[in-house]
């Protein structure tokens, strides 16, 4: 389980500091960089690294800028999400690894897809659970606005309402765990993140996807507002090398993971050779 106060690993990007864990051996053949989803950490992808280090695939889990053990800056430019693609390209870097598989979930899908616009010669393969796309900005608004306006209105209760939840011990089920130190962020560190991710792009453009030529599963569900299925269907067919994967529901991967980390697993071992597949650990 990865502890929110003794982070294994450390990464600094100019004046910040990120956090991260290693999972898997060290000479794997491939390197999977899972991120995580708005306002929670990387304990929400710990169950998936662990599964996948077993099969002998090299997981990263990162937090985000403003996420779990990293930094917390107050200034709603640094939570741009194509800011958070130069973050994954220089934890490769910091890990010296030419090239990986990225994906993540919600937030860390769309973060992937702006990495492999940015930088595609580093992208092995995709990994997209849960995009949010076109069809989500009307809901994930009318979910999130709300709590902007809260941590400016409200900020004494939820600051208070954060302090009962940094009480809270740590249960060892890492979703949860994350779910629960999301409650515990600060007011202004949530204003801060939510602005700076609304305010800027959502997504790469209909031409930047179609120009993502690396090999794409996109994970997706029914009868969720904020990440559309239709949006997934739609990415699948806009991405030239996509295929789709239909998950029961939103908690599927982390409640009953077997079928689809199965999946996932496959699709990372039946990936090209890389050309290319330095690993040399990076200074922390």
């Amino acid at each position: 389980m990865v502890s929110a106060e003794f982070p294994s690993r450390r990464l600094r990007i100019g004046r910040h500091r990120l956090a991260y864990d290693v999972f898997g051996p060290e000479d794997a053949p491939r390197t999977l960089v899972y991120l995580h989803g708005l306002l929670l950490d990387s304990a929400i992808n710990v169950g998936i690294a662990e599964a996948a280090a077993s099969r002998g695939v090299r997981v990263v889990v990162l937090d985000l800028l403003g996420h779990g053990r990293s930094d917390h800056p107050l200034h709603a430019s640094d939570y741009r999400m194509d800011r958070y693609a130069d973050q994954v390209v220089a934890l490769l870097d910091h890990l010296g690894l030419d090239r990986a598989v990225l994906g993540g979930v919600s937030l860390g899908a769309n973060v992937s897809l702006f990495a492999a616009v940015a930088a595609p010669e580093r992208v092995e393969g995709l990994v997209l659970e849960m995009p949010v796309l076109e069809r989500a900005v009307p809901a994930a608004a009318a979910a999130f606005a709300p709590v902007l306006v809260a941590t400016q209105l409200a900020a004494p209760v939820l600051d208070a309402v954060a302090w009962c939840a940094g009480k809270v011990p740590p249960t060892g089920f890492g979703p949860l765990d994350s779910v629960v130190r999301s409650g515990a962020r600060s007011s202004a560190s949530t204003a801060a993140v939510l602005h700076g991710i609304l305010v800027g792009p959502i997504a790469p453009t209909m031409e930047q996807r179609a120009s993502i030529v690396a090999p794409t599963l996109v994970l997706a569900h029914r009868n969720d507002l904020i990440h559309p299925f239709d949006d997934a269907v739609r990415l699948a067919a806009v991405l030239p090398n996509a295929e789709l994967l239909r998950t029961w529901s939103s908690v599927e991967l982390r409640l009953f993971p077997r079928r689809i980390i199965g999946r996932v697993l496959d699709f990372v071992d039946d990936l090209p050779d890389s050309p290319s597949a330095s690993v040399v650990e990076g200074g922390a």
